[in-house]
């Protein structure tokens, strides 16, 4: 499904649903690969390094999948890797995906009246000429307060099992209860975190990093 009008190829290394719409929104075509880890395995002190490290075996994944096709110098217009990763901060303890509905349904309890935020990493690799180069963004979500019977209806729904601290802030059953999203600036080096950043997938840093790639 590559769009034969552009002079790259995307892989979009994941499975999230949210990443791909994203991803589509910025106008490209792409194909998708998942890759085979186990992120529990992967540990770091800080949130910063944990999601880099997760979107680095992403990729390394992947990678090794690709060299058994070993297309790629086949190719003369390049293919653009993107792997990445996003998890919920609380407290100052790190929040990936909830084990169960318990926990989900004490995650969401905990953000009602309150705040948290989310670290995500974008990773993209030119797979013709090696380049790699992945960021990370910040942002702080602030929520009212949260009545029991919305996250019950979440709880049973389901979508929230399935991403980082249980917490999606565009599902219109929470959306309505989100205060306020700020994006902060970490460094230079560090893009302003925003909505889509929370969704997964920040939009100004993916595209920063594809352009850098090319």
């Amino acid at each position: 499904m590559e769009d034969k009008s552009c002079p790259f190829k995307i892989i979009l290394g994941s499975s999230s649903i949210a990443r791909r719409k994203i991803l589509a929104e910025m106008g490209y075509e792409f194909t998708l690969m998942s890759a085979d880890i186990d992120e529990k395995d992967i540990r770091k002190e800080n949130p910063e390094d944990l999601v880099m490290a997760l979107a680095e075996a992403k990729a390394d994944s992947i990678l090794s999948k690709l060299q058994t096709i070993d297309n790629q110098e086949k190719d003369e217009i390049p293919t653009i890797l993107i792997a990445a990763d996003t998890v919920v901060i609380y407290e100052g303890v790190v929040r990936e995906k909830p084990a169960n509905e318990k926990e989900a349904r004490e995650f969401i309890q905990g953000y009602s009246g309150g705040h948290a935020a989310t670290v995500g990493s974008v990773l993209v690799t030119n797979l013709k000429t090696g380049f790699r180069k992945g960021a990370w963004d910040r942002v702080e979500i602030y929520f009212h307060e949260i009545p029991d019977e919305i996250i019950e209806k979440l709880i049973e729904e389901g979508t929230v099992l399935h991403v980082a601290g249980g917490l999606i802030i565009e599902h219109p059953l929470i959306k309505p209860y989100v205060k306020q999203v700020v994006s902060l600036i970490i460094s230079v080096n560090h893009m302003v975190g925003t909505t889509d950043s929370v969704m997964g997938l920040p939009k100004a840093l993916t595209q920063k990093l594809i352009k850098e790639a090319l």
